[in-house]
């Protein structure tokens, strides 16, 4: 059986670290798997990335390109992929865009379920990690040695619209676990150990 995991949380909570350990435990289950992130995992996607990380848009334009990106990397990576029976280990989806664009930028959330309802009615992941962390710790964690993208130059009260859309967004969905991103990396990884083992049991 295949599996669609995602990985979410504000930027410096600590999520990437997390997704080889995702992805090592996979391939130690012999579940075949593909690691890839939004907006991102294709050639369209990746051009689209550098657009949205950099480049100053009004919010509409910006969440229907977040999901135009979205739309390529479905029909090209993650359907082919799932249907393949090989799962996927995705570095931020559409509940990002809920946490982001309107907890950040104040969209009407129903804009972002029309989007959903358009590319992909059918297609939830079915299990999300949520890192979970105060902002103000997760902007020290932020590195200065390099070029920060325009979300990540965003205040304290941006990541805190996107932290409580988040939090919302797990408790109304039984697919997320939060998790406490302020733990050792190690209580973490015991976290996710113990959830995968629930997933592919």
């Amino acid at each position: 059986m295949a599996y669609f995991i995602t990985v979410e949380g504000i930027d410096g909570a600590g999520k990437s670290t997390h997704l080889e350990f995702i992805q090592n435990y996979l391939n130690k289950k012999n579940i075949q798997n593909k690691l890839t992130r939004e907006p991102g995992g294709t050639d369209i996607g990746e051009k689209l990335r550098r657009l949205l990380l950099h480049d100053e848009m009004d919010v509409g334009t910006e969440t229907m390109m977040m999901f135009a990106a979205r739309h390529e990397h479905i029909i090209s990576v993650i359907q082919p992929a799932l249907k393949s029976n090989i799962s996927i280990v995705c570095d931020r989806f559409t509940d990002a865009t809920y946490a982001y664009q309107q907890g950040g930028k104040g969209i009407d959330p129903s804009f972002i379920k029309s989007l959903v309802q358009l590319v992909h009615p059918d297609l939830t992941p079915d299990l999300t990690f949520l890192f979970d962390l105060d902002p103000e710790a997760a902007h020290s964690r932020i590195s200065n040695e390099r070029d920060l993208d325009k979300f990540e130059k965003q205040s304290l009260t941006f990541f805190n619209g996107v932290r409580k859309i988040y939090l919302e967004l797990a408790k109304g969905h039984s697919r997320f676990h939060v998790i406490d991103s302020s733990q050792t990396i190690e209580q973490i990884q015991d976290i996710i150990s113990i959830k995968l083992d629930e997933l592919v049991k």
